[in-house]
């Protein structure tokens, strides 16, 4: 049994960042965030989930540090972000939009990747003007905007309904301890939230990582998810997005992705991968990285100087299945 809250070597370790700095949000809300990559980089800003960390993004600021300005903070009550009173999808938009405040210059856009309630963050944050001064374009990673108890895939056996959304919601919402990291847990975190193929190594890495939540935090946020409504959110991302989800998520399933790609004003793409679970960017972090280059490349010209052409005017909704190859 181990309590280590992060691994220390190999792809998914953190790796050291250039600057840390401690970013205020409303109601005194302090939060971490670290800045990797060069200054003047085509700058990326990632958002994690729930129970996670800013440690969740390490592979994909390993290889986008190289030649991107990397921004990855934790939500409030989330690895370094001491908890807070205010738990809601108000506070979220707050706080996404004082680190884009504090991290980009006057103008600068970059590209806002989120998973889960990352996404639904930049959901949350879509009509801000905050967001809209500096997001070029979004990836929504493993997210829905609605129904996420309800939607919910983690009961096995049970067809949708009063019982299984009852479960489910007991389930998600339990104050009980996680404890260490043992084989039974990483069992169970594997079955919740990755797919069938997840590497041992991977599966320990995430498990460590959602271990380290502290337990309140971890409540009061499924209480927030339990009766999230942003549904109109997805409707104010007028920025080009990007969709992707894991075929086998069990917490936001596919019915979501291709909701919020119907919904999107300029989505440019939804990509489901076949076999993959809900900690996509963990499981699959070469496509998820790869998404992330592509909207750069897509949007971002240089800094401060807006998105590129290639922006989009409709509404792009091609499903493109990526093979346990790619």
């Amino acid at each position: 049994m181990s309590r280590l809250t992060r691994v220390t070597a190999g792809p998914y370790a953190p790796p050291v960042p250039a600057r840390e700095l401690t970013v205020s949000s409303t109601g005194g809300a302090r939060l971490h965030v670290e800045v990797h990559g060069p200054e003047g980089a085509p700058a990326v800003v990632l958002a994690h989930g729930w129970t996670c960390s800013t440690a969740f993004w390490a592979a994909q600021i390993r290889e986008l540090a190289a030649d991107h300005r990397v921004i990855a903070y934790d939500q409030r009550g989330h690895g370094r972000s001491p908890a807070h009173e205010v738990c809601s999808t108000e506070a979220l938009a707050d706080d996404l939009e004082a680190v884009l405040g504090a991290t980009l210059a006057p103008g600068e856009r970059a590209v806002v990747a989120g998973h889960s309630m990352g996404g639904m963050t930049v959901l949350a944050a879509a009509g801000r003007p905050g967001f809209q001064e500096h997001a070029a374009a979004v990836l929504l990673c493993s997210t829905g905007s609605s129904r996420l108890v309800e939607e919910a895939t983690v009961v096995p056996l049970l067809r949708g309904g009063r019982l299984r959304t009852g479960l489910t919601r007991r389930i998600l919402g339990s104050r009980a301890p996680l404890g260490p990291v043992t084989p039974l847990a990483l069992r169970i975190l594997k079955y919740a939230t990755m797919g069938p193929r997840s590497a041992p190594h991977v599966v320990e890495a995430c498990a460590r990582i959602v271990h380290a939540c502290p337990r309140r935090v971890r409540h009061a946020w499924s209480r927030v998810l339990d009766s999230l409504q942003l549904d109109a959110g997805a409707r104010q991302v007028r920025v080009p997005a990007a969709v992707l989800v894991g075929t086998a998520d069990r917490l936001t399933p596919p019915v979501h992705a291709r909701s919020l790609a119907a919904a999107l004003p300029q989505c440019v793409g939804l990509t489901e991968l076949p076999a993959r679970g809900h900690m996509t960017p963990m499981e699959a972090p070469d496509q998820v990285t790869g998404k992330i280059r592509d909207l750069v490349a897509g949007h971002i010209r240089a800094r401060g100087t807006g998105t590129g052409t290639g922006t989009g005017t409709g509404n792009d909704n091609d499903t493109a299945r990526i093979g346990e190859g790619a």
